[in-house]
């Protein structure tokens, strides 16, 4: 859908409350929570403790200003697709209870604002690399490639790996070797994360015409993948330890240890090909993450 066509949607009057409501909901709360937990996490490893207040509020409201923003112009670019979907078609442009020109309004008005706020707190590198993460998830993965090949997820997820370089680009004015391995984590880290997620909903994007990998290419290819990306997920997260050395013990253990636990279940589900062992890959896929940069975070600090 282009953006000329999300313009002027009718939608049904609310109240203030669920108005407020469906307004949050459009900014994707769960992936911003992602965003900013990875950038501030970096933003402690940077400054081998606290980073200041100034860093803190370009992450955390610059950050999640941005990547809220994204969640609102993709929810308002998606709208006919989230309609086809039923994991989708309750989100609030696709059922008629927000606008899509408010949507898109929000989503632009919430990103002016980062970069306002980043350059004004910290710096134009760090400004930069947050809203750059909105331009690759708006118009690499949404626009371009999401709609057009299998590989969408592994190139648009490039998007979730600029809150980690916008971490610590906000205390240190550059970027580290350990924020740029972080970055990595996460990239490798997303295809098995959502590609267990399209295993479960398959149907639903193959009826929408969407190419998601377990669509086009099946389930055996795509679990093998999955593991594939899970054991180079891992290994690049020793990069912090083994190469750079701003992380040590702490981390080492719980990468070592969560890293097995998710390579184990997506080896189960590459020899199984179960609903409950792709739906046990997502669940352990969000234990992996938050268990790695909560281990970051606290060694960053105490290293």
């Amino acid at each position: 859908m282009s953006l000329g066509e999300v313009v002027g949607r009718p939608a049904r009057s609310l109240g203030v409350l669920p108005l407020m409501a469906d307004l949050v909901a459009l900014t994707k709360p769960r992936i911003l929570e992602l965003v900013v937990v990875t950038g501030a996490t970096t933003s402690l490893i940077a400054a081998g403790g606290w980073p200041g207040g100034r860093a803190l509020a370009a992450v955390i409201l610059g950050g999640g200003m941005a990547a809220g923003g994204a969640g609102s112009i993709n929810c308002a670019l998606e709208a006919e697709l989230d309609r086809r979907m039923p994991r989708t078609r309750h989100r609030p442009v696709a059922a008629g209870r927000v606008p899509a020109s408010v949507a898109l309004a929000q989503g632009v008005l919430l990103n002016v604002l980062a970069g306002l706020l980043i350059v004004g707190v910290a710096n134009r590198l760090t400004a930069a690399l947050t809203l750059a993460g909105t331009a690759w998830y708006v118009f690499v993965y949404t626009l371009w490639l999401k709609p057009r090949t299998s590989q969408n997820i592994v190139i648009g997820g490039v998007a979730g790996s600029f809150p980690p370089l916008a971490g610590w680009a906000a205390v240190d004015g550059g970027v580290g070797i350990t924020a740029f391995a972080l970055a990595a984590v996460i990239f490798l880290w997303t295809p098995p994360h959502f590609w267990a997620l399209a295993t479960l909903v398959d149907d639903d994007y193959r009826e929408a015409g969407v190419p998601m990998r377990p669509s086009v290419v099946g389930a055996a290819r795509t679990a093998r993948a999955m593991q594939a990306y899970a054991i180079a997920t891992v290994g690049v997260s020793l990069v912090p330890v083994i190469v750079a050395g701003d992380l040590g013990i702490l981390y080492l253990a719980v990468a070592l240890t969560s890293g097995g636990w998710l390579i184990g279940a997506c080896d189960r589900h590459r020899r199984r090909l179960e609903a409950a062992t792709a739906r046990r890959v997502f669940m352990t896929s969000l234990g992996y993450l938050g268990a790695l940069f909560l281990a970051a975070a606290a060694d960053g600090v105490l290293l």
